[in-house]
């Protein structure tokens, strides 16, 4: 699936949140979202899903909301689960938009949940309360959801945020995994060494407009870092692939 947003512009209490955002996902590509807290990460987003008034155009705003959820899997930042139900009756809930009314899972719908959840390491956790789960654990149950629905899109708002360094690495396998079978994926991160190792794309927002978007070796530059993020860093192309180290806080 191709995500194509034009002049996309929100504002959200009388305060101009985005404004002029264009931007094309193809096929097979793993794109970062990344910026500043308050760039406007969260709300291009939601935007882009029809979450929130905005001027311009997204393809995946204009669709029908069925459509839109076969083409789309959603993982926002807030992470609550509400019942407490098992991880595998809460990962069972991304095969909805596939389901009937009072339609039960197929086999099919089955071979997804199952994937999901052995993709996620959550084995172990299937027949478990979602709500006795640590925090990472919610996240890792929350993204086997998002994958369940395999849909064409997936877009997720910090999805590794407070998951144990393996566990981040292995959520960012996943999705290099799923974008080299052809998913387009849209991730924001706040962690740029590993948005710089796994991401094809960067797409960098500050102050509510794209100020840079490519490979990261082109967009991570320092006149950029500066800017947008108020650091130095240590960028290398090394044996082991790309490394990027902050150092230090502009003065």
């Amino acid at each position: 699936m191709t995500l194509n947003v034009s002049g996309l512009g929100v504002t959200l209490r009388k305060r101009r949140v985005l404004s002029d955002v264009s931007l094309t996902i193809g096929k097979g590509e793993l794109v970062g979202l990344i910026g500043a807290n308050g760039a406007g990460k969260t709300t291009l987003m939601r935007a882009i899903l029809g979450l929130v008034p905005h001027e311009g155009q997204s393809s995946l705003a204009a669709m029908q909301p069925l459509a839109r959820g076969r083409a789309a899997a959603w993982m926002p930042q807030t992470r609550e689960i509400a019942w407490a139900v098992t991880v595998e009756t809460l990962v069972t809930l991304g095969r909805t938009p596939h389901l009937g009314m009072g339609q039960k899972p197929n086999d099919a719908d089955r071979a997804a949940i199952n994937h999901a959840i052995n993709r996620m390491d959550l084995g172990l956790f299937r027949k478990r309360a979602a709500t006795r789960l640590s925090g990472g654990e919610q996240a890792r149950a929350l993204i086997a959801r998002a994958l369940a629905q395999e849909a064409p899109l997936l877009m997720a708002d910090e999805p590794i945020a407070g998951l144990d360094p393996a566990h981040q690495i292995a959520t960012m396998e996943c999705f290099a995994g799923l974008a080299a079978e052809g998913r387009s994926i849209l991730v924001s991160l706040h962690d740029l060494g590993l948005a710089a190792r796994y991401c094809t794309r960067l797409i960098v927002l500050d102050k509510g407009r794209i100020a840079a978007d490519g490979p990261p070796q082109k967009v991570l530059t320092p006149q950029l870092l500066r800017a947008a993020f108020g650091i130095t860093a240590w960028f290398e192309q090394t044996a082991q692939g790309p490394v990027f180290q902050p150092l230090d806080i502009v003065k």
